[in-house]
């Protein structure tokens, strides 16, 4: 592969023999090298390469002034997360969780301290993505000699939650405080704490995730066609089924989007279920 253009002393866009654009890191890769020079095998630590132009330019221009062990970190940071989860993540991660680590780490080394006013929905909520974000930040720690703080972990999580389901991160916290006000909602109506260590709640958060991301792309929330089911749920629970009621009256009243009868019988299935 040839150099296309030089980004910094350890950054080179390329183009490969098909003239497919992408992005390759190493060390020193781009110190004294010029346009149309082979870069040796040697020299790659890691090649980029991003389906959608638009996203290889913004990647092009934030890797313009970003110190290579800052790349090293998110780029060892999303390997990691792609491994773990085993779930497609957008590529548009290289971006913003790269940019957020980089800012994160300038952030502290000015002394700037900043709490993450989510970290315990996103601890409870995102469970895998926070373990990811607390790996992160002991990479970090290991390989730059910066310990950032807990609520980087919830940051970074959200940023992996957000290459997951192709949201904003507006997106992505709005959805969490849905999930919060939701929860609020079921804790009382029944007077109760919910037991958050028990797979029926781990459930009963993926469906909210589910219904929120659903809500924020407008997408139908189920039929009122399965009647039968309904009136099954209705009656086999009364309370649950009453409690569903004021969960979509809540949304309706706070995003103007109806709930069918069929995803608050769901809800209502759900409520029993972490109520046990």
């Amino acid at each position: 592969m040839k150099i296309d253009k030089i980004i910094n002393n350890n950054v080179v866009s390329a183009l490969e023999d098909n003239g497919n654009e992408i992005v390759v890191m190493g060390k020193g890769i781009g110190f004294h090298t010029k346009k149309g020079m082979e870069i040796p095998e040697r020299q790659i630590e890691k090649v980029f390469r991003l389906d959608n132009p638009g996203t290889m330019d913004q990647f092009k221009s934030l890797l313009e002034n970003l110190p290579l062990e800052h790349l090293q970190a998110s780029t060892e940071i999303i390997n990691y997360a792609k491994s773990v989860l085993n779930r497609k993540i957008n590529q548009s991660i290289y971006i913003t969780l790269t940019d957020h680590i980089n800012f994160a780490i300038e952030r502290y080394r000015q002394k700037m301290m900043f709490t993450n006013p989510l970290l315990r929905e996103v601890k409870t909520f995102y469970k895998e993505e926070y373990l990811v974000g607390e790996y992160a930040i002991a990479l970090i720690e290991r390989r730059i000699g910066i310990s950032l703080p807990v609520d980087e972990a919830a940051s970074i999580a959200l940023h992996i939650v957000n290459a997951e389901y192709n949201t904003k991160m507006r997106d992505t916290i709005d959805i969490t405080n849905l999930i919060q006000a939701v929860l609020g909602i079921v804790k009382e109506e029944f007077k109760m704490e919910l037991d958050e260590t028990s797979l029926n709640y781990e459930r009963f958060i993926t469906h909210l995730r589910f219904l929120a991301q659903r809500i924020y792309s407008k997408e139908l929330l189920g039929t009122d066609d399965n009647q039968e089911f309904y009136d099954m749920v209705a009656k086999m629970y009364p309370e649950e089924c009453a409690c569903s009621r004021k969960v979509a009256a809540y949304i309706y009243d706070t995003y103007r989007h109806k709930v069918s009868d069929e995803e608050v019988s769901y809800l209502a299935v759900h409520i029993k279920r972490v109520r046990m």
